[in-house]
């Protein structure tokens, strides 16, 4: 069992930048499979960002490409989202979410079968 704790979320203007943390604690944390995923008001969770146990293999959705990156510390038990060029439709609470061992499609499908933390609120003013 993994535990996860968001931190970083706050209000930007559109353009600007913001960099999301995620805090993993529980035995095992680094064979975790990592991602983000976020909810806007009135829609549905989608899946943003994702990082592979091993190998390195990152997956992005088409609407964040280029403008977020995603990465982990496995010394630090975190996972980093930087969000760079961001948009008033980015607005959302933004959830990180772990699996063990599982690949990233799986991941960001499999919902149910993820470990979630709490959500940090991201905000961007136009």
């Amino acid at each position: 069992q993994v535990q996860l704790v968001e931190s970083g979320g706050g209000l930007v203007q559109a353009g600007g930048s913001l960099r999301l943390s995620c805090a993993a604690s529980g035995r095992s944390s680094s064979s975790y499979s990592m991602g983000w995923f976020r909810r806007a008001p009135g829609k549905e969770r989608e899946f943003v960002a994702g990082f592979r146990w091993s190998g390195g293999n990152t997956a992005y959705a088409d609407s964040v490409k280029g403008r977020f990156t995603i990465d982990r510390d496995n010394a630090k038990s975190t996972l980093y989202l930087q969000m760079n060029s961001l948009k008033p439709e980015d607005t959302a609470v933004y959830y990180c979410a772990a699996q063990f061992r599982q690949e990233l499609r799986i991941l960001a499908s499999a919902t149910d079968k993820n470990y979630w933390g709490q959500g940090t609120q991201v905000t961007v003013s136009s």
